[in-house]
């Protein structure tokens, strides 16, 4: 039984950056009905940015708390992955939006490469690590939690309910939603259509910086490539909740977390992806539109 919670709380703490992540699909799908593949190598550019910062902070300062440099690290990231988005929004996806629906999708793929070939080049191919930054751990009854899990978990749940709040009950909210039902009838009614999508695109990225932040802090190691398969299982996470729905992207995260988790303590490691996706299929052959998901309506 012991084994079986430390896998629970491992999971919940991967299930949370996996959940971070597929809010920033889900937002930028349901506004504008596109999957911004490019969103995964937002969140490795986050992570990278929070080490360069780490690294200035160190090299600046004899001695940073810990908090401070969360902090420092996190705000910043947010900035440059939300100025990323931005100007990939505005240059990429805009010009294309009235067109046919895979060239969207096409340019978002493009974009993934070109962030990812970008970091390769300018940080170089191999993993970067960092000295632990937060290494206190609790035990309970023969269960370990760390307070970097700890952290993690808090964070995820306050941002969470940060942003439901934001798209629940602020005008900004509204004109979202407006924009999701109908971007043309939003626009007569006089909400700015384009600067609505680019702050939807600004909000995920500050969302996929955090996770990348804290997935630095948790692992103490970055690579170019550590874009693709968070992303890839972030996207799987928003699918599985329920594309659309904040928080069905957290659920759809942390189920994600705890198959892998629980298949790598009791099963092959090798095969825990298979097993995430091959939950999803099974999901979405019940629930087409994910646990949380609204089927859509056509309108006539």
């Amino acid at each position: 039984m012991q084994y079986f919670v430390q896998q629970l709380i491992n999971g919940l703490t991967l299930g949370s950056i996996y959940g971070l992540i597929a809010i920033g699909y889900t937002m930028v799908y349901g506004i504008i009905g596109m999957i911004n593949f490019a969103h995964g190598d937002i969140f490795m550019v986050g992570a990278f940015t929070a080490l360069i910062v780490f690294l200035a902070l160190g090299a600046l300062f004899y001695s940073v708390p810990v908090v401070v440099a969360l902090l420092v690290m996190m705000i910043v990231a947010m900035l440059l992955t939300s100025l990323y988005n931005w100007t990939i929004e505005k240059v990429a996806y805009r010009p294309l939006r009235g067109s046919f629906r895979l060239a969207p999708l096409i340019t978002a793929i493009g974009m993934s490469i070109a962030l990812s070939n970008f970091v390769q080049v300018t940080q170089g191919p191999r993993n970067k690590p960092i000295p632990p930054m937060v290494s206190q751990v609790y035990n309970i009854n023969g269960i370990s939690v760390s307070l970097k899990q700890i952290i993690i978990v808090v964070v995820t749940a306050l941002l969470l309910a940060l942003f439901w709040y934001l798209v629940n009950r602020t005008s900004l909210g509204r004109a979202q939603r407006a924009c999701e039902q109908d971007r043309k009838m939003a626009a007569l009614l006089g909400i700015d259509v384009d600067r609505t999508i680019s702050i939807t695109f600004i909000m995920g990225a500050a969302l996929a910086a955090v996770a990348g932040t804290l997935f630095l802090m948790y692992y103490g190691v970055i690579a170019f490539s550590d874009g693709f398969t968070p992303g890839v299982k972030a996207f799987t996470a928003a699918v599985l909740g329920g594309i659309g729905s904040l928080p069905g992207a957290v659920l759809g995260g942390l189920m994600i977390g705890f198959i892998e988790s629980m298949w790598s303590a009791y099963f092959s490691i090798d095969y825990k992806d298979v097993a995430a996706f091959s939950i999803l299929a099974i999901v979405l052959i019940f629930l087409p539109s994910g646990i949380l998901g609204r089927p859509e309506v056509e309108k006539v």
